[in-house]
């Protein structure tokens, strides 16, 4: 069993918020930090995908009123979005009560759906928390090129051998195409979200071209986006704006595009092992990626995340803002032996940071040039949760 570091943040939040909504992709660890959680205290737990369980809720006031002071988990809760009503009624009986905490933990495997109903119905009276596949800092600290080859969903990660994660990776892609996504409501053929899928695998962190992407599938740039709107909304896909900042420069409009967990970039390639992966030339792009995944992950809340590039080609992989003002510069390498070129010092010069991190593939931690520290990707991840 891995404990996440997330079990913490959401126990926070149920001392705080009525109901905490965990939301992720199907298989990253919901229910299991869900079970983590019913173990420190009373509860009662609801899985929405049996007809038993939705059964039980058909008067959710009546069956629940001999449970009010257990935690109630009510899991896969977008399959019932009439109930966010009811809950909201329960919720606010419960406060003239004096019960204004720990009442609801969410679980949910798409968040478009369940975050609009959040938004419309237990606005004030919910937390969202995200939870994300293993980060570095949750495994041991000399697997992090297998965490980087099989990707972060706990059954990828822990499978007995390579062919084994490939193996399930593709069965997961598969269940999200032909179950998960039609279940959602989007009628958009399987083969079709394949083929879009597999092409942003193949640009990984290129920037958005949404009328080329729509030539390659036959269809208009508006229905590009609603794919790609769509996997974003699923957590399948980050949108990484690029940075806007008055430099007088002309700069690079269009968003960096990135399928998020970098075991699934593998298996719509079919990378399925470390050898196959280092002679591919994706390999740069696929630990590009990969990286800023996981900075993000461990990045505090409040963090506003970009890339900074103009049309010279002047350019940063990724800039955090800070609440306080401060500004970190990363830049990604792959190599052992990171070399850093113009565009990267003009970039410093354009924004003046605070920080600047040349992450790379080894553990040493040393100064290169003024102000410029080179890292490891599992360091710089420490760094970060520190900051929180």
């Amino acid at each position: 069993m891995i404990t996440r570091n997330y079990l913490a943040t959401v126990t926070e939040r149920l001392s705080q918020f009525p109901a905490v909504a965990l939301i992720g992709p199907r298989q990253v660890g919901k229910t299991t930090l869900a079970h983590q959680i019913s173990e420190t205290r009373e509860s009662l737990y609801l899985d929405l995908e049996t007809a038993a369980d939705r059964e039980k809720l058909r008067d959710p006031a009546h069956f629940l009123a001999p449970h009010v002071d257990k935690l109630v988990i009510l899991d896969e809760i977008q399959r019932t979005p009439e109930l966010f009503e009811e809950l909201r009624s329960i919720i606010d009986s419960a406060r003239r009560d004096g019960r204004r905490h720990g009442l609801f933990l969410l679980l949910g495997s798409a968040s478009l759906d369940l975050l609009r109903q959040t938004t419309e119905s237990l606005a004030g009276r919910i937390a969202v928390c995200e939870l994300s596949p293993l980060d570095p800092t949750e495994i041991e600290r000399s697997d992090v090129e297998r965490l980087w080859v099989r990707g972060g969903f706990p059954d990828s990660y822990l499978a007995s051998d390579d062919q084994v994660s490939a193996i399930w990776r593709e069965n997961f892609l598969r269940t999200y195409l032909e179950r998960d996504i039609p279940q959602l409501g989007p009628r958009i053929p399987a083969e079709t979200l394949r083929r879009f899928w597999t092409m942003l695998a193949h640009s990984q962190g290129g920037l958005l071209n949404a009328s080329q992407l729509a030539r390659s599938l036959a269809v208009d740039g508006k229905t590009v986006i609603r794919y790609l709107d769509l996997l974003v909304d699923l957590l399948l896909v980050r949108r990484l704006p690029p940075r806007h900042t008055n430099v007088g420069k002309r700069l690079v409009k269009s968003p960096r595009i990135y399928v998020r967990d970098s075991g699934l970039v593998h298996a719509l390639l079919g990378l399925d092992d470390r050898a196959s992966l280092l002679g591919h030339p994706a390999a740069g792009a696929s630990w590009e990626g990969f990286v800023i995944e996981n900075l993000l992950r461990v990045a505090p809340d409040r963090v506003q995340a970009s890339f900074y590039r103009t049309i010279a080609g002047t350019e940063m992989d990724l800039v955090l803002d800070w609440p306080d003002g401060e500004v970190w510069n990363v830049e990604i390498k792959r190599g052992l032996a990171p070399k850093t070129g113009r565009g990267f010092h003009n970039a410093r010069i354009d924004l003046e940071p605070s920080r600047t991190f040349v992450v790379y593939a080894g553990d040493d931690r040393y100064g290169a040039a003024e102000g410029v520290e080179v890292i490891g990707l599992l360091e710089l991840c420490e760094v970060l949760q520190d900051a929180r």
